[in-house]
């Protein structure tokens, strides 16, 4: 791995995946073929994950439900919360887990095609995994920023102007 600044070009990737090694190697004054190699070595360590779109679902004409559900979790001897969460995040609908603190243990992102799919997984999925205490859920009822990313049309600044 190069010794020069790694995170200046996950930084680069993480704005936008879609960025060139040739623009990145433009941005920081690194040679190409070393910015191609930081981004394999990072993709061979698992450090970059995968690359991702961001969509917005609205706009497609596709209805799309997601949920935040808060899990409470009895913690298994020697393995804590980690058997519960290995369970919750095979599930397909399941698009993030993540232990947290606060009022619940787990928060879990799911998605499903309408509100009765989001509702069989939590009643018939999540609440009978073993440990799962209780389940507190949240739909999504519109979204105004996600990563970054703006989802409202116009950002028109609609105050009235006053004058002295």
């Amino acid at each position: 791995m190069p010794n020069e600044k790694p995170d200046e070009i996950l930084s680069i990737l993480a704005a936008d995946a879609r960025t060139t090694p040739e623009r990145i190697a433009d941005l920081t004054g690194r040679p190409v073929d070393v910015v191609t190699a930081a981004i394999a070595d990072y993709e061979k360590r698992g450090v970059i994950k995968r690359y991702k779109t961001i969509i917005d679902w609205e706009k497609t004409g596709q209805e799309r439900m997601f949920a935040f559900i808060d899990v409470k979790v009895q913690p298994a001897r020697d393995v804590g919360f980690d058997n519960v969460a290995k369970r919750i995040y095979r599930f397909p609908e399941v698009q993030s887990v993540w232990l947290v603190s606060g009022g619940s243990d787990l928060r879990v992102v799911v998605h499903g095609e309408n509100i009765r799919e989001l509702g069989r997984f939590v009643a018939e999925k999540l609440a009978t995994i073993d440990g799962v205490i209780a389940t507190d859920t949240h739909f999504l009822l519109r979204r105004y920023k996600e990563d970054h990313d703006i989802f409202v049309d116009s950002e028109d600044d609609e105050r009235l102007v006053v004058t002295p």
